[in-house]
């Protein structure tokens, strides 16, 4: 792999016009949205689009999301829909993503939609992310800006720890509010909840009026966030734990002895803002194991059981 001269873009006018620049001649740059930070490519430049998997180490069947800077730039790639519309308008900017078939005349990168007859696209509820955006004039391709696989990145640190180098630059924003990914709903026939994240689905049913399905885990990966195993650190983690053992750390959620807490005061929405970054300082300290507190299956914490359970599975083979 080419070794990048990696900058820091200033989150200002001027920074984010070069930030805007270097993704238009088929730069890398990672960018903060309200989710976490996303690993930014044109949408529409096939080179670009492959360099992303390849910076991340990403499999060619995991596609990503486009995101768009307004409604109307993303109906013209996807077969919109009256549900979508409904979405969109109650939902966007916002931690939402739809998957919807792609539009014979769209020219987003095929790489981006990894095969598939569909796209996932959103609207990021995130200054930076809209004024870079805005400034490109077209679609960003942006998974977590991570090496695949593992914790998603909430600040500028963790870009650095793990991309240093095999990206253009990083657009410094700070802190990720909602810290958890979009959650993904697939619209393309029965209304479907393939990654919960950082919206509850119980506020998408309320809007739609109807129950979502579910389909977490594709024999086909249609959404990203559907891999097995995903999100992990490099120490093991144990799940449900009510202390924690010798060689481990502890990673509470309500007033529990540990290490870190996710929310003193079981506060779910803090929690989940709290999660990826908790990780990340955890396992810097060595231990063989991060022992999790139980987390209540309710409103987001389907979506921070759903980032654990998939961080603590089994990893996959590496030669």
């Amino acid at each position: 792999m080419t070794i990048r001269n990696t900058k820091t873009f200033r989150p200002d006018e001027k920074g984010l016009i070069e930030a805007a620049d270097a993704l238009r001649n088929g730069g890398l740059v990672a960018f903060p949205t309200e989710t976490v930070y996303g690993l930014g490519a044109d949408a529409q430049n096939d080179t670009a689009v492959a360099d992303i998997y390849a910076a991340k180490g990403r499999p060619q069947f995991n596609p990503l999301i486009a995101h768009f800077a307004d409604i109307s730039q993303a109906k013209l790639h996807v077969k919109w829909s009256d549900m979508a519309n409904h979405l969109a308008e109650a939902l966007w900017p916002g931690p939402l993503t739809l998957v919807l078939e792609r539009h014979n005349k769209s020219n987003l990168s095929q790489f981006l939609c990894a095969g598939l007859p569909s796209v996932a696209i959103r609207i990021p509820a995130h200054p930076i992310a809209e004024q870079l955006l805005a400034n490109l004039g077209g679609p960003i391709a942006a998974p977590s800006a991570n090496i695949s696989g593992q914790i998603s990145p909430t600040c500028a640190k963790h870009v650095n720890a793990d991309l240093f180098g095999r990206i253009d630059g990083i657009v410094d924003g700070g802190a990720c509010q909602v810290g958890l990914e979009s959650t993904i709903i697939d619209l393309t026939g029965v209304p479907t909840l393939l990654r919960p994240g950082g919206l509850p689905k119980d506020i998408i049913e309320e809007i739609i009026s109807t129950k979502l399905a579910t389909v977490l885990n594709y024999g086909v990966i249609k959404a990203p966030g559907q891999i097995a195993s995903h999100y992990a650190p490099q120490a093991r983690l144990r799940l449900n734990a009510k202390t924690k053992e010798a060689n481990e750390s502890m990673l509470g959620f309500g007033p529990v002895e540990c290490d870190l807490n996710l929310s003193e005061t079981s506060d779910l929405v803090e929690a989940a803002g709290n999660l990826f970054s908790s990780l990340h300082t955890l396992d810097c300290d060595n231990a063989a194991t991060i022992a999790v507190s139980p987390i209540p299956e309710i409103g987001l914490g389907m979506a921070i059981n759903d980032r654990l359970r998939r961080a603590a599975a089994p990893r996959p083979a590496t030669n």
